[in-house]
């Protein structure tokens, strides 16, 4: 996990690359996850403005629009959403400047409702079809786009070497002889099944040209391993985020599926410091690191 830093596109998207490895007969792989925030929330809370308006002019509502410290996006919305639960907009209410005790307290009282309401998505690539089988058994509050190898033909596939392979030369060379395989293999199945499709055999059909690709890649896909390179666009609420880097960025979690929510983590942590301020990092005996929380049921 080390090497994982964050960078920073000019609109302040954060994102970590993964480099493409080849091996000697051109068979693509990675070694390490790629991910990329490529979505947040937009406020517009001007937008509210007639609304604060509606009430007796000495509730100084409309005050809430002028506090002159600004919070990031997602920090605004969730507290504004909580602030409406009470309808403390006034001059009595929490302002700005004290915003991170505010989350502190929702965050210690376990009312993680309001954190629903700000999404982030991201791009996760470099990952196996391992991960995303991990992965996706998050459902509540999480969207999940996935590759399809029943649409996306050979020409675009790779693989994912595992962490404990490229410590051992001997497993290196076992995970790329594999692949190898795994990429001839799928290939051979499928130049075989089209061969046998124009030459009039029934093992497959389809009215048009996309169709047989589909049935074609299905069934030559029977043949890829676990290592498959699987990527997947996830987009979650707040509350969502926190449960899975709880879950999958601790100490207990499989690696590959840690070390893809250590990243996450650093990333929301720089687009919303305050609505993950009570995660921590916890470096490992055997040199990785986890994430853990005091306050997990949020």
């Amino acid at each position: 996990m080390k090497g994982m830093a964050t960078k920073n596109h000019f609109n302040k998207f954060p994102f970590s690359e993964s480099k493409t490895f080849f091996t000697k007969k051109g068979t693509a792989y990675l070694k390490s996850p790629g991910v990329a925030l490529v979505a947040s929330p937009q406020v517009n809370l001007p937008g509210i403005k007639s609304f604060l308006n509606g009430f007796p002019k000495d509730y100084n509502f409309g005050d809430y629009l002028n506090d002159p410290v600004k919070l990031p996006s997602a920090e605004s919305l969730t507290k504004f959403a909580g602030q409406t639960c009470y309808m403390s907009f006034g001059g009595g209410r929490t302002w700005n400047r004290d915003a991170q005790r505010y989350f502190d307290n929702i965050i210690f009282s376990g009312h993680g409702s309001v954190l629903e309401h700000a999404n982030f998505t991201f791009l996760l690539w470099g990952v196996s079809r391992s991960f995303t089988h991990e992965l996706v058994r998050h459902r509540a509050g999480v969207g999940y786009s996935q590759v399809s190898q029943r649409y996306v033909s050979g020409r675009v596939l790779r693989f994912v070497e595992r962490e404990e392979y490229q410590k051992d030369k001997n497993l290196h060379k076992l995970f790329e002889d594999r692949i190898d395989r795994a990429f001839g293999e799928y290939s051979e199945m499928a130049n075989y099944l089209y061969e046998r499709q124009e030459k009039g055999s029934k093992i497959l059909s389809g009215p048009l040209k996309t169709d047989l690709r589909k049935k074609v890649q299905q069934v030559a896909r029977s043949l890829l391993p676990n290592e498959t390179e699987s990527p997947v666009v996830v987009t979650a609420n707040v509350r969502a985020w926190r449960h899975m880097i709880n879950m999958r960025a601790s100490d207990h979690a499989e690696i590959e599926i840690r070390r893809v929510f250590f990243v996450i983590y650093k990333i929301l942590k720089e687009v919303a410091p305050k609505l993950f301020s009570d995660f921590r990092i916890v470096k490992l005996p055997d040199g990785t690191r986890c994430v853990k929380t005091d306050y997990p049921k949020v």
